[in-house]
């Protein structure tokens, strides 16, 4: 496993440990804040955090959450991820409001692909929102390319329909990947 990644800005990113995940809720729900600005999507906002403290905790477990720190310690954001087959898959990617459009999120989502490339893993995938800029336009700039549904894994199949259960438009998500 990599260590600590130094960063152009005045932040690191890192493997996030037990202490972290108590706080990494609230860093979700800050980050949820910028979909107010879109009615149809401002119910992410005023949901509860997606991922529980527990969950965190799993994922700190298997060696596949990061997080983003100042210099004064203080968490940034967070990434998380889980291993599906050969693919590591990002579950999630919140920035702090306050720590927003620093390259926290790019530093983050570098790392998870360092990692994942050192560990074996063939590709990193995800799945995000076509309409929103700081989403697929974001991941593209990273070297992600939208899945279409007959290259798709199964398991991406599956996320896609849960999403949309969970109340997200018909259509409005993708499954992205970048090849490592």
């Amino acid at each position: 496993m990599l260590c600590a990644m130094k960063t152009k800005n005045d932040f690191i990113v890192r493997p996030t440990n037990l202490a972290d995940t108590a706080l990494l809720p609230a860093i979700e729900r800050s980050a949820a804040t910028l979909f107010l600005q879109d009615p149809a999507l401002a119910f992410i906002a005023q949901a509860d955090a997606g991922i529980s403290e527990l969950q965190h905790r799993q994922y700190v477990a298997q060696g596949t959450s990061w997080v983003a720190v100042d210099s004064g310690q203080q968490l940034l954001g967070f990434l998380c991820a889980q291993p599906e087959e050969n693919i590591l898959h990002i579950l999630e990617v919140s920035v702090a409001k306050s720590a927003q459009g620093q390259g926290v999120g790019k530093a983050l989502v570098q790392q998870c692909c360092a990692e994942a490339k050192q560990l074996g893993f063939t590709a990193v995938t995800l799945t995000t929102f076509t309409n929103v800029v700081w989403n697929k336009p974001f991941y593209e700039k990273l070297g992600f390319m939208v899945l279409d549904a007959q290259t798709m894994p199964e398991f991406l199949r599956c996320t896609l329909r849960d999403e949309e259960s969970h109340g997200f438009p018909t259509g409005s998500r993708c499954a992205m990947r970048k090849v490592l």
